[in-house]
């Protein structure tokens, strides 16, 4: 599943740079996930980084993107390729 930054976010600005994928950009009010590039650091780290500096605990994963860790691996494969 693609995580995803809940209306609990301060913007900080910690997850961002923390991203191997580029997925966290700067929403209108908050930061936000882009899906099709989150693999919840799957084939770069043991745990998501953005989850592990969140001082606020207000990234969680999405409930309406269902990826196995198989389908993860496959888009960060697709990503390391483009």
């Amino acid at each position: 599943m693609a995580l995803l930054i809940t209306d609990d976010c301060i913007n900080c600005d910690v997850c961002e740079p923390e991203c191997p994928n580029e997925a966290i950009i700067q929403g209108e009010l908050i930061y936000e996930i882009k899906s099709h590039r989150c693999t919840e650091c799957i084939g770069h780290f043991d745990n998501p980084q953005c989850v592990e500096v969140c001082p606020v605990a207000c990234i969680v994963v999405d409930p309406h993107l269902k990826e196995t860790a198989e389908q993860l691996l496959l888009k960060y494969q697709a990503l390391v390729e483009s």
